[in-house]
């Protein structure tokens, strides 16, 4: 499933901003951004995966962990420190 989602989500976030764009919904362009944000986490956990199972490298999940983990609070303290809020978001 995680190939799948690399494959297809750059895919629909990039419709996703498109539309968003022409209809003028920031919403829709915010829904956008989180898609790409799955299509990121969606990478570190598949070569931490990959990484653990083709070569054995059993540090490769708990370091993927962390790369989700840091991606996770980015996105949370570039929202949080928001200058302007968006009702409708």
């Amino acid at each position: 499933m995680l190939a799948v989602s690399l494959a297809v989500m750059p895919l629909v976030a990039g419709v996703k901003r498109r539309v968003g764009q022409r209809m003028g919904s920031r919403a829709l362009e915010a829904d956008a951004s989180e898609t790409t944000l799955c299509v990121w986490l969606s990478a570190i956990l598949l070569a931490g995966l990959g990484l653990n199972a083709l070569f054995g490298w059993w540090w490769a999940d708990p370091l993927a962990g962390l790369g989700v983990a840091y991606v996770a609070l980015r996105e949370g303290l570039e929202h949080w420190n928001a200058d302007t809020v968006d009702p409708c978001c």
